[in-house]
């Protein structure tokens, strides 16, 4: 059963000081504020509920006071002015942080293997030799890269824009092209942990 107290701390671990963190586990129940508006399956409602409740806990370890994270025209959340955070939850857990940084992002995953059909749409040509579980940790640092670098270019792209090297509990993703401000060649590094048959991958600008 996933631990929100192990998540906690092994999050710590990889995670900067001076950021606040928070927990919430989506098969619970929790209450919306006001300006946050959940549209989807009832799945999808409960992991956004969560996610704001975790965003708030990480707020509150801040020793800031709760309050509304809206939905922005992008569907990116609203952070509170001066700070910066990111949610990401699985179906069973869900993890904010929150801080004064540049930006970060978050990305949880189950650690099983990434699908066949997923590689060509996830993996570069250079990165067609990890194995699928490796794909699958892959495809979690991407993720948490482009959240993190999401905050200062607004800009959409896919996963063929970043590639990916992966080391003990570390990784770097490279810009393969321009994404402004991001020069082609740009690196954002991360660190990388495995949680209760989760990946857990954190990228801070």
């Amino acid at each position: 059963m996933p631990d929100l107290n192990h998540l906690t701390s092994v999050a710590r671990g990889i995670i900067p000081a001076g950021y606040g963190l928070g927990t919430a586990d989506p098969r619970k129940t929790y209450p919306s504020f006001p300006g946050e508006t959940a549209q989807g399956i009832p799945r999808r409602i409960a992991e956004f509920r969560a996610g704001r409740a975790a965003a708030r806990a990480a707020l509150v370890e801040l020793g800031l006071p709760p309050r509304a994270i809206p939905v922005g025209a992008d569907r990116a959340p609203i952070w509170p002015l001066g700070l910066q955070g990111s949610i990401t939850h699985t179906e069973t857990l869900c993890l904010a942080a929150i801080g004064r940084g540049m930006g970060i992002g978050l990305d949880l995953e189950l650690a099983t293997p990434l699908d066949d059909d997923l590689r060509p749409s996830i993996l570069r040509p250079e990165e067609a030799h990890f194995s699928a579980i490796e794909a699958k940790l892959v495809f979690c640092a991407k993720e948490a890269a482009y959240k993190a670098q999401y905050a200062r270019s607004r800009q959409l792209f896919d996963f063929h824009a970043l590639a990916v090297t992966l080391d003990q509990g570390q990784f770097v993703a490279r810009f393969i092209d321009e994404v402004l401000p991001f020069s082609a060649g740009a690196e954002l590094r991360g660190r990388w942990a495995d949680v209760d048959g989760h990946f857990l991958a954190v990228a801070v600008l």
